[in-house]
């Protein structure tokens, strides 16, 4: 049973969180119905996604098998035979494409559950080794993730949102890409055939690049007249702070530790990563649904 949970790779559902993101910054977490489709829309996308996860394996056994750490997973390991494997791939994705079509009857969401399946359907077969392009798919997801949330919320989907999602998403993909070439470097081995596209010095700089254009479009939200205008008054620009170390952090892993790997697994095990998260939510929660509490005030 633990190769089977494995295979469906339910720790990296964490991602599919993005879809509560709308609703958490329109400050309407609290509306049950919503929240239940919230719910139902995070267990659609983590069914299509681990879908996806197993036919990428499927496709990745030989190389998987050298890779230091990816030659543990089922498929890599003949822990789970491939026959099972493909069953379960295609009973996932018909779970999760029956419950975004249960969920909104508009059609929309299931639009956006067939795109985000579509789009990875072309990373597994081909467009993952294109270097470029194959960031901008990972990070397409995540926006994806967040426009299907804010359908099901039926919330407005900001511009500022939506580009921050994609570029969190792709700072973050870098990273992993940047931890590939530092395998190559040590090992000698091409795990991606996309690593052949970068270089250290390459990676480094989008790195930067894209940090710094991401804390800029941060504090050009919180500082917006949307915002300043608002009911959240001029207080959420107080977040940029969590906003700010958790990036700094991140950049600590990658360049200090060289440990930027799988970004969940290092929201899982990292607490400097987690604090600030929490502290984050913390601040975000206090400011859109305490609106009454004024010690913030002048």
């Amino acid at each position: 049973m633990r190769d089977y949970i494995k295979l469906v790779r339910p720790k990296d559902w964490a991602k599919n969180l993005f879809l509560f993101v709308p609703s958490f910054f329109a400050g309407k977490m609290f509306n049950l119905y919503k929240f239940e489709l919230l719910v139902g829309g995070f267990f659609a996308f983590s069914f299509l996604a681990s879908s996806i996860y197993i036919l990428n394996d499927y496709r990745d056994i030989e190389s998987d098998r050298k890779h230091p750490t990816k030659c543990k997973r089922p498929l890599a390991a003949g822990t789970v035979s491939k026959p099972v494997a493909l069953i379960i791939c295609f009973v996932l994705f018909a779970a999760g494409m029956l419950i975004s079509y249960l969920l909104d009857s508009s059609g929309k969401f299931l639009f956006v559950a067939c795109l985000y399946y579509i789009l990875n359907i072309g990373y597994c077969f081909g467009l993952k080794n294109v270097s470029i392009v194959d960031l901008i798919i990972v990070a397409t997801g995540f926006v994806l993730r967040v426009k299907g949330g804010s359908i099901l919320a039926e919330v407005d989907l900001s511009h500022w949102l939506t580009i921050m999602t994609f570029l969190l998403a792709i700072f973050m993909a870098i990273a992993k890409r940047r931890d590939d070439v530092m395998l190559k470097a040590s090992t000698g081995l091409d795990m991606r055939k996309v690593v052949k596209g970068y270089n250290l010095e390459y990676l480094n700089l989008m790195l930067g690049l894209i940090c710094a254009i991401l804390i800029v479009t941060y504090i050009n939200y919180t500082t917006s007249s949307a915002v300043l205008y608002s009911q959240f008054g001029h207080r959420i620009y107080y977040t940029a702070l969590f906003v700010i170390a958790g990036i700094m952090r991140y950049l600590q892993i990658t360049f200090v530790q060289n440990k930027a790997g799988s970004p969940t697994e290092i929201l899982y095990k990292d607490r400097f990563i987690q604090v600030t998260l929490l502290l984050w939510i913390a601040s975000f929660f206090f400011i859109l649904y305490m609106k009454d509490v004024t010690i913030f005030d002048k």
